[in-house]
C-alpha cells in the first residue's frame, strides 16, 4: 500500500556516511520535530536525475527553506559512498542532505518502489516528493513513470509549499 497525505511516516533506520565512517540514519526521530522535503530519485548519477531533480533542489534551497523547511533530503536506492560522492560532484553540501536506501528498506515502507530491473537496475524508488511536517505527510506528488521530474522537481515543491 503506498503511503497518502495524513500518513505517519514510517520507520526505518538507514545507513549514512559520517565522519566515523557508516552510521545510522534514525529517519523517523530526524523528522519527529521537523518540517522537511524528501525528494526520491531512481537513481543517483542517472541522467534525469543528476541533470535537473537534484540540481533544481540545490539551487532552490535556500528559497524553499525560506517557506519554514527544516531539511531538503534526497533519497535514493543507493550505497552511502555513492550518495555522498553524488552529493560533493552536485555541490549538495548544507543544502540538500543525501540520504541512501542501499535496501530499498524505506522505500518498500512507502509503498513507492519501481522495478528498473529491464535497464539493469533492480529494484528502485519512484521519483516522488512529499513534504512532511513532525512526522505526519502533508503532501505527496508522485511522478507517472517515466515523469520528468516535473511534479516532484524543485519549482512544483515551491509551489506546493507557497499554497
Amino acid at each position: 500500500m503506498t503511503i497518502a497525505i495524513g500518513d505517519q511516516f514510517p520507520a526505518a533506520t538507514l545507513k549514512i556516511l559520517g565522519a566515523a565512517g557508516l552510521e545510522d540514519f534514525d529517519v523517523a526521530a530526524f523528522l519527529k520535530d521537523k518540517k522537511v522535503v524528501l525528494f526520491a530519485v531512481p537513481g543517483a548519477f542517472t541522467p534525469t536525475c543528476s541533470q535537473k531533480h537534484l540540481p533544481g533542489y540545490v539551487s532552490q534551497a535556500e528559497q524553499i527553506k525560506a517557506t519554514g523547511v527544516d531539511a531538503i533530503l534526497c533519497l535514493s536506492v543507493n550505497d552511502p559512498f555513492v550518495m555522498q560522492h553524488w552529493g560533493e560532484v552536485a555541490g549538495a553540501d548544507g543544502k540538500v542532505m543525501m540520504i541512501p536506501d542501499g535496501n530499498a528498506e524505506l522505500v518498500k515502507k512507502l509503498g513507492l518502489t519501481m522495478d528498473a530491473s529491464g535497464a539493469g537496475l533492480g529494484l528502485r524508488s519512484q521519483r516522488f516528493m512529499m513534504v512532511i511536517d513532525r512526522g505526519i505527510v502533508k503532501d505527496l506528488q508522485i511522478e507517472p513513470k517515466g515523469g520528468d521530474a516535473e511534479l516532484s522537481g524543485a519549482q512544483m515543491c515551491l509551489t506546493r509549499l507557497a499554497a
